[in-house]
C-alpha cells in the first residue's frame, strides 16, 4: 500500500496508472461504513484509492475542528486490511496555499437542511472534492447515503462542470442499534451514546413530523431541523455536544 503526502506523490502515482481507479475520499476516523465504501471500491476498480483529510473550510465552528477525532494509525491499519492500493494523506498547507482564494458555491440546495445551520459548509465539502477530484482523476467515487445532501451536491457539482466520475451512492452502514456510523459517534459519551439510537427509531418509526419532533426533544435532543424532502426523512439533532445526522426513504 503506497501513502502518499504530497501533491506531487499523488500526482506522479496517478500518472503511472492505466486502470480503473475507484476513489473513497473521507476525513479519517475510519469505521465499518467507510470499510463499505472501500469494499465496493475494491470490487468494482482495478485500482483502489483512499484520501484522509479534515477539511478545515467545511467547519463552520473552529471548535468542532479543533475536536473533530483523529486516528491515522488505525486508518492505515483498517486501509490495509482492505487492500486499499494507496492512501493520499495531504496537508492543509497544500490543499489550501496562502494565495488560494478560490472557491465552489451552490445558489439553492446548498442553503437547506445542513447549509441553513451551517453557513459555508457545503462550499468547503464541494472544493475539497473538486480538488480531490482533479488531483486523483478517478473512474468512481464513493459516499454514504448518511450524507444524502452532500451526496446530492457533489452529484449536481459533477454534472454541471462535465467531469469524468461516476459518483456511486452506497447505503448507510448502521450499528446494530440503528445509530447510523459516523465518526462523530466517537465523542458522544456513553450514556449518549445509549440515547442516540432513538433518533433513528423516531425518525423511521413515528410517522407524523410534529410528533417526532416533539418526541426527540422530549429525549433531550436539540432539533435543527426534521422534514422530508426528495422522499426522504432528513434530521439533525444535538445530542450534548456531538451533531448527529440520519435520513430514510419515506415508505
Amino acid at each position: 500500500m503506497k501513502i502518499l503526502r504530497s501533491l506531487y506523490e499523488v500526482k506522479t502515482y496517478r500518472a503511472t496508472l492505466k486502470a480503473s481507479v475507484g476513489f473513497v475520499p473521507t476525513m479519517g476516523a475510519l469505521h465499518a461504513g467507510h470499510r463499505s465504501l472501500l469494499q465496493r471500491a475494491r470490487s468494482e476498480n482495478e485500482i483502489c484509492l483512499l484520501s484522509i483529510f479534515v477539511n478545515p473550510t467545511q467547519f463552520n465552528n473552529p471548535e468542532d475542528l479543533l475536536r473533530y477525532p483523529r486516528h491515522e494509525v488505525q486508518d492505515l491499519e483498517l486501509a490495509a486490511q482492505q487492500k486499499v492500493d494507496a492512501v493520499f494523506l495531504p496537508t492543509v498547507e497544500e490543499m489550501y496555499p496562502p494565495n488560494d482564494t478560490f472557491r465552489i458555491e451552490e445558489s439553492q440546495l446548498s442553503h437547506l437542511l445542513c447549509g441553513a445551520f451551517r453557513p459555508g459548509h457545503f462550499s468547503g465539502v464541494l472544493t475539497v472534492v473538486m480538488k480531490l477530484f482533479q488531483l486523483v482523476r478517478p473512474t468512481r467515487a464513493y459516499f454514504g447515503e448518511k450524507d444524502f445532501q452532500q451526496l446530492h451536491l457533489i452529484r449536481g457539482m459533477v454534472e454541471s462542470f462535465f467531469l469524468p466520475v461516476k459518483v456511486v451512492a452506497c447505503p448507510t452502514v448502521r450499528e446494530a442499534d440503528g445509530l447510523a456510523m459516523s465518526s462523530r459517534n466517537l465523542r458522544l459519551t456513553s450514556e449518549e451514546r445509549e440515547h442516540a439510537p432513538l433518533l433513528f427509531k423516531t425518525l423511521r418509526g413515528e410517522p407524523d413530523l410534529q410528533l417526532a419532533r416533539q418526541k426527540l426533544e422530549q429525549e433531550g435532543f436539540y432539533v435543527d431541523y426534521l422534514t422530508e424532502q426528495w422522499g426522504r426523512r432528513f434530521v439533525a439533532a444535538h445530542l450534548g455536544s456531538v451533531r448527529l445526522i440520519d435520513n430514510v426513504e419515506v415508505l
